[in-house]
């Protein structure tokens, strides 16, 4: 199982057999309050009747289309919508994989051949960020920065170095919403260039708040400097949203909700509300016309895909989605509540082990002590409870991540935020 300690799940088994709106269904048919929105990516609650008939009459009308020399209208008509939910008309094309991961490789590949086929072939080096999770391809895990994550396999792409994280309880715990400590990290970014040279240099990706490594929000003007370096040395800058994508903070995007234009945006998870996998990357304008311009008319210009890129029923799924995210209101909610989120979960500040809290939108990390000699041991065992108490969260270690559906009702916080305090009060 991935992701799992499989012999410790495989004593105590947690199935969820069903859902609905905020809910699993427990195989032992118990209601579980959905705290992670699956795993990030169930913004608009289960089982939507909406996109649940958009799949279905999709499959019986066109199940699959091959995406080489093919393509079927759905794509592009997802890609036009796609689009348009980043304000300013800054980007025009948009590449599809089928998950978070093929979306990092593939945006990692685009921006060294972008390189390539402007005659800056030199440029194939990439910089990632301690404690960054880009998936699990060898490029996710060459500029990821989770160690666990890299150590089973070896050197990983050669030509990789990482930014210092954000994170410092020092200087920033229990922030509401951004810190206002720690901007000046990504002056490192200048360090890098002068060892190894801008001419080297393809592309910085970074996840705007770094999600599955427990909810690292980024310190007030960080993100700023990071873009202004990038620029002054012709670095493009990838943003990884496929956790901030779609209404997670409130917005469409989280390069709208910092005002700042990366050069390329990773999505997934939110695209089709979790129903049918599916990834892709935004590409600023220019980029597709470097491409068209370099190559000889055709000539394939990108060699590059997958056998389900813009699957047929992943398009309806996403189109669908879009369409209940408008119709609903979702990402406004989402803002609306973000304060009452905030101080919901900040009120568990006093509670036994609890050392930060972290939030942002509708998304929070609340990072717990470790036992000595047992690193992650309190987290499974607040994960575990919390299931038997009727709450899905998160762990990551010792951290504690929460991130909704953006259906949640006050009521739906409330009983979050009891739940888990009655946990915490009991963990040893």
């Amino acid at each position: 199982m991935p992701f799992t300690a499989n012999r410790q799940f495989k004593a105590n088994p947690r199935l969820l057999a069903a859902a609905k709106d905020m809910h699993y269904t427990s195989h032992d048919n118990r209601q579980i309050l959905d705290g992670t929105a699956g795993l990030w990516c169930v913004n608009a609650g289960h089982c939507r009747p909406k996109i649940v008939e958009a799949i279905q009459k999709q499959v019986a009308h066109l199940d699959y289309a091959p995406p080489f020399q093919m393509g079927h209208p759905l794509a592009f008509e997802l890609a036009e919508r796609l689009i348009k939910m980043i304000p300013g008309n800054h980007f025009d094309r948009v590449f599809y994989g089928n998950s978070g991961s093929e979306a990092v490789e593939s945006a990692l590949k685009i921006a060294i051949a972008y390189h390539r086929v402007r005659g800056e072939a030199s440029r194939v080096r990439l910089i990632g960020r301690e404690r960054g999770y880009h998936g699990v391809g060898f490029g996710g895990i060459s500029v990821g920065g989770i160690a666990t994550n890299r150590k089973f396999f070896g050197s990983l792409l050669p030509g990789v170095d990482h930014l210092p994280h954000t994170h410092n309880l020092e200087h920033n715990a229990f922030s509401h919403g951004q810190p206002e400590w720690g901007a000046h990290l990504a002056d490192e970014l200048e360090r890098i260039v002068t060892l190894h040279d801008a001419s080297t240099i393809a592309a910085v990706i970074v996840e705007p708040v770094a999600g599955s490594t427990g909810v690292l929000v980024p310190p007030v003007g960080y993100l700023e400097k990071l873009r202004a370096i990038c620029d002054k040395y012709g670095i493009l800058l990838i943003f990884d949203e496929v956790i901030t994508g779609f209404g997670r903070l409130g917005t469409s995007f989280a390069t709208e909700y910092f005002g700042i234009l990366p050069d390329m945006i990773t999505v997934a998870k939110g695209i089709t509300n979790g129903t049918v996998p599916m990834g892709a990357v935004f590409t600023r304008k220019g980029i597709y016309d470097a491409f068209m311009e370099s190559t000889p008319e055709n000539a394939i210009e990108l060699f590059h895909g997958y056998t389900y890129s813009g699957h047929p029923l992943a398009c309806a799924a996403a189109l669908a989605t879009l369409d209940v995210y408008e119709e609903e209101g979702l990402f406004q909610h989402a803002q609306e509540l973000a304060g009452y989120w905030e101080n919901a979960i900040h009120s568990l500040k006093d509670l036994p082990h609890v050392i930060d809290i972290r939030n942002l939108g509708l998304v929070a990390g609340i990072e717990l002590a470790s036992r000595p000699g047992k690193p992650g041991a309190r987290g499974m065992e607040c994960l575990e409870s919390c299931y038997e108490t009727g709450l899905l969260i998160r762990t990551t270690g010792d951290i504690i991540a929460l991130s909704p559906p953006l259906i949640i009702q006050k009521e739906h916080i409330d009983q979050i935020v009891e739940i888990l305090a009655g946990v915490l009060q009991k963990l040893i």
